[in-house]
């Protein structure tokens, strides 16, 4: 079984974005690790049901997104860390402000409810369109806006922040917050 060289490159152009789907999903770099390569074993071996022309990364963002709540279930008898006592010991904090100001955004990200939290990363951070995201979480496009809205606003809320006030050191944080990436 020989995999076209065009699938493998989409995939591989496709990681860093996934890993950084996958470490919203579960705020901890080495299951997201585990859920990305997961992920990327299940898409290849079973590349023949990926339609050329459609969206490969939607595709493999849906897988990945099957598989984490697959794990999830697998892992309802785990001790939780729903307070982020035992995680904030295993962080490293840099000394700039930059990586404070994302640190406080991935603790109040670990507070949303799932749904929100993934709907805000789609369309927030990793640039989905509303119809992608709905299409890649099995909803309506509504439920993904209203989501992405209940998400921005709660964010707002657990980081101290007026609606129109700035945040982060990048776009691509402040887009989680207000929905679309300056230039």
């Amino acid at each position: 079984m020989s995999v076209p060289n065009a699938f493998r490159d989409l995939v591989i152009a496709a990681i860093p974005s996934l890993r950084a789907f996958g470490l919203s999903l579960t705020a901890r770099s080495d299951r997201a690790d585990d859920l990305v390569q997961e992920t990327l074993m299940k898409a290849w071996k079973h590349y023949e049901s990926f339609e050329p022309g459609s969206n490969m990364k939607a595709w493999l963002y849906t897988i990945l997104r099957n598989e984490f709540y697959t794990q999830l279930r697998k892992r309802k008898r785990e001790v939780e860390d729903g307070d982020g006592f035992y995680s904030s010991k295993a962080a490293v904090h840099g000394e700039q402000e930059g990586h404070l100001h994302m640190a406080d955004l991935q603790k109040a990200l670990a507070k949303l409810p799932d749904d929100q939290r993934e709907a805000l990363i789609l369309v927030g951070a990793s640039g989905f369109s509303y119809e992608e995201a709905a299409e890649i979480c099995k909803v309506a496009v509504g439920t993904i806006k209203s989501r992405v809205n209940r998400g921005r606003t709660k964010l707002a809320e657990l980081l101290g922040m007026g609606a129109d006030e700035p945040f982060g050191p990048d776009s691509s944080t402040e887009a989680v917050l207000t929905g679309s990436l300056r230039n």
